[in-house]
């Protein structure tokens, strides 16, 4: 089952693209969502509404978790459920820059079997299914090799590497951001990146493909304290992200103070 979602999400990316395309970041109609939850743009909606009319007519027995929607209990009774972030990084989407994405999964009992992060500004179609591998636009991705935290190339805020974080000094990594948090997942699957670190508790709707394109390409992803994600829980978010592969990740959790 998981291919044939992978590629049901394939079909519902592209075109969530191309309704995200139809707006301009700079000019679309824009608003800050209550409670300092950042801003959501109306591309956001449109590409919620394409996604959901695709998805859920394709699959309705499944469950549905989406940034933007309210969300609703019926979800946990559902063996098989979709997380959606219909654009990751709206806050580039408004500049007018090129990474943002949508962020698209199957969670079935807790754990991703299929997930699709699309960029369609720079046209980078990410995919996994549970035990297929990774791809980026159809060839193999892998993720790093780096095993020491000195000199490694980190995707992470700068507010991670405050000194209260670390069991001693903080680790003298080279430091790199990307707007979108399910893009720096897809960075480290592709290997452009040594690991990807967010301390701060994350929604599920932009970790969960994320999860599982990192783990299929060879990396390991826990949450900050080293326990393993699971999802479509009653309160959908982790306590922050770490991936890299096996040996890297196992430095950071090392050196990270929980």
């Amino acid at each position: 089952m998981a291919a044939e979602d992978l590629s049901l999400l394939t079909r519902a990316a592209h075109a969530a693209g191309e309704t995200a395309l139809t707006f301009t970041g700079p000019s679309a109609r824009s608003w800050d969502k209550p409670e300092g939850a950042g801003p959501v743009t109306e591309a956001d909606l449109a590409v919620n509404e394409t996604l959901k009319q695709i998805l859920r007519d394709a699959r309705p027995d499944y469950g549905w978790l989406s940034e933007e929607d309210a969300d609703s209990s019926d979800r946990l009774s559902a063996r098989r459920v979709f997380i959606i972030d219909p654009i990751d990084g709206t806050r580039s989407f408004i500049k007018g820059d090129t990474s943002w994405a949508h962020s698209i999964a199957v969670v079935e009992d807790g754990e991703v079997s299929a997930g699709v992060i699309y960029l369609p500004m720079q046209d980078k179609l990410y995919a996994a299914a549970r035990g297929g591998g990774a791809v980026l636009n159809g060839a193999a991705i892998h993720a790093g090799r780096a095993e020491k935290l000195g000199g490694a190339d980190v995707l992470l805020a700068r507010a991670a590497l405050e000194p209260h974080h670390w069991n001693g000094a903080p680790p003298a990594i080279n430091r790199h951001l990307r707007p979108s948090l399910a893009y720096r997942m897809a960075l480290i699957a592709q290997g452009r990146f040594d690991a990807m670190l967010t301390l701060r508790d994350s929604w599920e709707w932009d970790i969960a493909a994320g999860a599982l394109i990192c783990a299929e390409a060879g990396a390991r992803v826990t949450d900050r304290r080293g326990n393993a994600l699971r999802f479509n829980a009653r309160h959908p978010k982790a306590h922050g992200v770490v991936a890299a592969n096996p040996p890297l990740h196992r430095a950071f959790l090392a050196a990270l103070r929980n």
